[in-house]
Parts: C-alpha cells; structure tokens; sequence
C-alpha cells in the first residue's frame, strides 16, 4: 500500500490523492482505462496577512463609491480608480487574489445600491462613517504592514 503524508497539502490535493489511490488498484487491473492526460498546473494560492483588512477595505472603496456617485459629490469616480490602483499594486498576476478583492468590492457596491436609490441625509451620513473606516483601514493597514 501507498504511504503519503498529507499534513503539507492543500485540501484539494489530498482529496485527488485520496481518489487516485482508491482508484489504484482498479486501474491496475486494466479496467476502465483512461487515456493519458496532461497534468494541469493550479496557480499558487497567495495569501497575506492583511488580505481580510484589504477586502474590507476594497468592500468599503465599493460602497463609497456608489454613494457618491448616488449624490453627485466631486470626484466620484475617484474611488472606482483607487481600487483599480489596489488591484494593480496589491495583486499583480495573483487572480484569486484580484478576484476577492474585485467581489468584495462589488458586495458593497451592491449593497448600497439595494438599499438606496436616491441621495438622503442617511445616504449622506452613511457614506461619510464609510470614507472614515476605509481612512482608518488604510492607516492601520499600512503603519502595521507597510514598507
């Protein structure tokens, strides 16, 4: 019988190796034969310390950025651009990365945008509390994991 220590792999490596040598011995016997494949290579999944500060803060660029625009405040499209800038600076060619900080992102646009389709004094109050949370994030962000 095989011996692997699967301690080290990522979950969806042990479940393969768990099914190809369960599969082994049926494989062996020349039953159900597949013909070879190419093995396909996952990209690293890349993670940092900071990633669930930086999708609440990419959650909170979505949300300012629809209630400003709801409002016609100056420079709306000023926080759609930074979370490009974000992504840009943040992820490189890390595209699971880019993609939770784009769905967070979304998420708190689309949570507004449910909520509110015209610009209120609560719409108003809201989108000021939110510019000062992601004004807190991205200071405590970058003074405990900035260069």
């Amino acid at each position: 019988m095989l011996s692997v220590s699967t301690t080290s792999m990522i979950p969806v490596r042990r479940v393969f190796l768990s099914l190809l040598v369960l599969a082994g011995p049926t494989m062996a016997q020349g039953k159900n034969t597949l013909p070879p494949q190419e093995e396909q290579i996952a990209p690293p999944i890349v993670s940092v310390p900071y990633d669930d500060k930086l999708a609440r803060f990419a959650e909170v660029l979505g949300s300012v950025h629809y209630l400003r625009t709801l409002c016609k405040a100056a420079g709306g499209d000023e926080w759609r651009n930074g979370m490009q800038q974000l992504l840009d600076s943040e992820t490189g060619n890390e595209q699971l990365r880019k993609e939770k900080l784009t769905a967070a992102f979304n998420r708190g646009y689309r949570a507004f945008a449910s909520v509110y389709t015209d610009c209120t004094p609560a719409a108003i109050v809201a989108e000021e509390r939110y510019r000062n949370e992601g004004a807190t994030l991205a200071t405590e962000i970058t003074s405990r994991f900035g260069n």
